[in-house]
């Protein structure tokens, strides 16, 4: 696994936390909710943050399975 920068760890926990019912595990919806939840303009950036969450919601899933 890749090492994340900080700022893409910081967003990605603060956007879980403030709304969790916004994400699951589907990168495409992640997208488009970090789009709408940030004012992030860069598509890498954005990419990277709900990818985070992605493999962030994933692992809880398959946790708590």
């Amino acid at each position: 696994m890749a090492i994340k920068p900080k700022y893409v760890k910081q967003l990605g926990n603060l956007l879980l936390e403030r709304y969790p019912q916004a994400f699951n595990t589907d990168f495409e919806t992640n997208k488009d909710s970090v789009m709408k939840l940030t004012n992030v303009d860069s598509k890498g950036v954005r990419n990277r943050i709900a990818g985070y969450i992605t493999r962030k919601k994933a692992s809880s899933q398959a946790a708590s399975a």
